[in-house]
């Protein structure tokens, strides 16, 4: 289960259980912190939390005084992990000599009243479709704005929300288009008059999708680690003995493929990582010449280099050149040794993971920039826009 999908669970039992609850949100991060932006804890009245916005340094600080802080409404506090903060009286600084700053954005959840927030991640949840969440979290001086206010674009649909429609909220529908577009979040600043206003812009994507063709030993623990990282998962197998749903309780969908009729996946292995592992030279050839016609976002091959080359002469012998080769891995995973089902699957889901998101998957020790990209996100945080006065995006407003 994925941290977005036990936090949901939390807040939907609390909500039946008719209490409020306390969502801290990591809105910015300035230097190194464990997590980033859009990191997200539960805080129930009683004090017990779900998810975590920090390596533990802050979760209990931040159970602590929830409920005092957001007892007049939504509050930004900022939290210093260095060892000294010049700063110290506006953020509580923790020494742990990090170096960094975390900017947390404490908000009660009603167990009666619609959440924006909520909404949003139950939609992007269901649907497996992104968003674009834009948050108030700053106004100086205070005026038509408050810490709190939303906007959200759900692909393919206008942007609905509580900021009020003006110049403001069309340039923010603008930019929220843009973070879809980009797959980022990012901070912004806007002019309102005479206000100037801070709003984190969220990208908020689905689960990641993991196909596997081959429901082998190897296959069971691959499942089950992918849907600790909340992964949604598919298993496809020719054979029927295989392809059982009791093999793979976790998985989300177990299906018999029948390699005797035309690859018929494309929808389900588009834009999704592929794991092709049956041990079966004829399913691996059937799988393999299927998925390199389609638009996954990763493939990947089990079995030594010179097999794999093997099937792929005769594919390239009938197919002709294919641009997804580019995006094909083989021997499928990283180079860490080991030779149990477990290992294999910890290689195949660590080079996934490397892959999905631009990283080689080395030592960070040789890493020669930052473990986190962060400084497209602080670039990005001094654009500063004058809106004029004309409604750029149209959009609905739910008050």
């Amino acid at each position: 289960m994925s941290s977005i999908d036990a936090l949901l669970d939390a807040l939907q039992t609390a909500q039946d259980g008719g209490q409020d609850c306390v969502l801290a949100t990591v809105v910015k991060v300035e230097g190194s912190a464990y997590r980033r932006t859009g990191a997200r804890m539960l805080v129930s009245c009683f004090g017990r939390a779900e998810g975590t916005i920090s390596g533990g340094c802050l979760e209990a600080a931040v159970a602590k005084k929830a409920w005092w802080l957001t007892e007049s409404g939504p509050v930004v506090r900022s939290y210093s992990t260095a060892i000294e903060d010049d700063d110290s009286d506006e953020a509580l600084s923790f020494g742990l000599g990090c170096n960094g700053k975390v900017h947390v954005l404490f908000e009660r959840m009603s167990c009666s009243a619609p959440c924006l927030l909520t909404d949003a991640l139950k939609q992007v949840r269901d649907s497996r479709q992104p968003a674009a969440l834009a948050t108030v979290i700053a106004s100086h001086p205070l005026g038509l704005h408050v810490t709190g206010e939303r906007l959200l674009l759900m692909s393919g649909q206008t942007v609905t929300g509580d900021i009020p429609r003006n110049a403001l909220a069309g340039q923010i529908g603008t930019d929220l288009q843009k973070v879809l577009q980009q797959k980022k979040s990012s901070l912004h600043h806007y002019i309102d008059g005479h206000e100037k206003i801070e709003v984190f812009l969220e990208y908020l994507p689905p689960a990641r999708r993991l196909v596997i063709f081959g429901g082998g030993h190897d296959a069971q623990p691959l499942v089950r680690m992918a849907k600790m990282l909340g992964w949604h998962v598919s298993v496809v197998d020719s054979r029927a003995h295989f392809a059982r749903p009791e093999r793979f309780p976790e998985a989300d969908l177990v299906m018999v493929g029948d390699i005797s009729r035309p690859f018929a996946y494309g929808e389900l292995v588009e834009q999704a990582a592929v794991a092709i592992m049956t041990h079966s030279l004829i399913q691996d050839a059937h799988w393999l010449d299927g998925v390199l016609q389609c638009q996954p976002s990763y493939i990947g091959q089990l079995g030594p280099r010179d097999r794999t080359e093997r099937l792929l002469t005769d594919i390239t012998s009938r197919r002709g050149a294919l641009s997804t080769l580019d995006l094909l891995h083989y021997p499928i995973g990283l180079d860490l040794g080991g030779d149990t089902p477990e290992s294999v699957a910890i290689a195949v889901l660590a080079e996934i993971q490397a892959s999905l998101s631009g990283r080689s998957g080395g030592h960070l020790r040789l890493r020669p920039t930052k473990i986190h990209d962060i400084d497209s996100f602080a670039v990005s945080s001094l654009v500063k826009r004058e809106v004029s006065e004309e409604v750029h995006q149209p959009f609905a407003i739910n008050r």
